[in-house]
Order: C-alpha cells, then sequence, then structure tokens
C-alpha cells in the first residue's frame, strides 16, 4: 500500500473520530448538567427535610 492511500484512509477516518468525540463530550456535557441540577436540589432541598 502506498503512502499516498494509507494517508487517503487514515483522512476518512479523521471526520468519524471527530464526530464521536463530540458525540463524547456532549454526553459528558448532559451528566455534568444533571449532577449539577441534582447537588442543588439537594442544597435546596435539606434545610427543609432538617426541621
Amino acid at each position: 500500500m502506498s503512502a499516498v492511500g494509507a494517508q487517503s484512509q487514515s483522512e476518512r477516518e479523521a471526520p468519524r473520530r471527530v464526530r464521536e468525540q463530540a458525540r463524547d463530550a456532549a454526553v459528558l456535557m448532559a451528566f455534568s448538567l444533571v449532577v449539577s441540577i441534582g447537588c442543588a436540589l439537594a442544597l435546596l432541598l435539606a434545610p427543609r427535610i432538617g426541621r
């Protein structure tokens, strides 16, 4: 296989990897959002539960 063939193959795979990284970043942001909201709700409800 020539170097040109190997380069074009890696270029074809690159957008798939970028999409996977973007999806992983979106999943991480969604998880962070859920955890942040959960912590905020716990802090808001803790004084009410303690009464």
